[in-house]
């Protein structure tokens, strides 16, 4: 097996992504690539993705490997950190074997191929470890509830917002799980409610992609891209509980206005939350993290904030995940044959209408009974 292209590297997933071109080797320091992840690589379209770190760890069962493998990109697992010392932007590297090497043939690295016999192993040995990880996780949910309680009750102080939220219906897009699908399934009604539509860090290019400008952006702008910052969007940004938010020096470095909220949680809690405290009258949630996989492809031990936000939500939240799935509409022959009768029907009688086709049907007749009599 020999893959060779231009090196693209970097020890976040999400930044070295907004530099891929189709071609490229991506290297990558990403421990358990999430599913999200790996769909944005395979959105650029790459050869190959080589990991410092191992894709699986075993801990859960993470389905980023699997996604790649299914697209034909090559895998090469666990080839040690020391790669991102070695290998620099831009160089030209192939993948022969197992090994790493330079565009001379000098060995670089070396690792492990994964194939689909192999991660499937991987997976079946992490489903075996869901039940103690669950209760892990469980654990931790409660003990991080008892700490950010205050989170719902009142003790985050949200900005006034130009946009009117009150009374409104409220789209609240992730770039999680699903997301595309399902934003696409919303497009008519988006279009025919108009509701406010609110994209969380990359939920804002999610809209863009299916033509709707965000009403406003959310996050810790880390993973929106210059053009959604630059759309027209009112801007949140959502800083650590100490004040401190690094997202908001990209803000002004781009010459935009923005407010804060320190608050702990995730930005998907906050914009949640947010639409619930400025009177929204339903919150349609797409994309978003809802689930113990999720959490831990975000690197969270815990689901806190987002329990404790759906919680004081109630009824009011409408989660649109899997939406797509839900139903898909098959064809139905008869239904067809009726719309194609519909359609030819009146064609028809403007033709039995027209005095020359009358005349061609009368000689047909004609010529019918003379046929008759013969």
């Amino acid at each position: 097996m020999r893959v060779q292209g231009t090196a693209r590297l970097d020890r976040r997933t999400k930044e070295l992504i907004k530099r891929l071109r189709p071609g490229d080797i991506a290297i990558i320091d990403h421990l358990d690539l999430d599913e999200v992840a790996a769909e944005s690589l395979i959105e650029a379209k790459i050869k190959a993705v080589i990991n410092a770190q191992p894709f699986s760890s075993g801990r859960y069962p993470n389905l980023g490997p699997r996604l790649l493998i299914q697209h034909g990109i090559l895998l090469l697992d666990e080839v040690g950190r020391d790669i991102l010392d070695r290998v620099k932007e831009g160089d030209r590297i192939r993948i022969v074997g197992s090994q790493v090497q330079d565009e001379n043939g000098a060995p670089v690295a070396e690792g492990t191929i994964l194939t689909e016999p192999i991660i499937a192993h991987q997976m079946a040995k992490a489903q075996a470890n869901l039940i103690p990880l669950a209760a892990e996780f469980i654990d931790n949910t409660l003990e991080y509830a008892q700490r950010e309680k205050g989170f719902v009750l009142g003790e985050v102080t949200f900005p006034h917002l130009d946009a009117d939220l009150k009374g409104r219906h409220v789209v609240v897009v992730v770039r999680g799980h699903n997301y595309r699908p399902d934003l696409q399934t919303l497009r008519s009604y988006i279009h025919e409610v108009h509701p406010v539509l609110v994209g969380v860090d990359g939920g804002a290019d999610a809209l863009l992609e299916i033509g709707h400008r965000p009403d406003l952006i959310v996050g810790d702008m880390d993973s929106v891209s210059d053009m959604a910052l630059l759309s027209g969007a009112e801007l949140l940004v959502h800083a650590y509980p100490d004040g401190r938010a690094p997202g908001l020096e990209r803000v002004i470095e781009l010459g935009l206005a923005a407010k804060t909220v320190a608050a702990p949680g995730t930005s998907e809690d906050i914009a949640l939350l947010l639409a619930y405290e400025h009177g929204a009258s339903l919150i349609v949630a797409v994309g978003t993290h809802s689930n113990m996989i999720d959490f831990l492809e975000k690197g969270r031990p815990g689901m806190a904030s987002t329990f404790l936000v759906r919680l004081k939500i109630g009824a009011r939240l409408v989660d649109a995940r899997g939406v797509s799935e839900l139903y898909k509409a098959r064809p139905n022959h008869r239904y067809l044959l009726q719309v194609m009768i519909a359609a030819a029907l009146p064609l028809v009688l403007l033709l039995l209408m027209s005095s020359p086709v009358r005349q061609v049907l009368r000689l047909v007749l004609l010529q019918v009974r003379l046929a008759w009599r013969r």
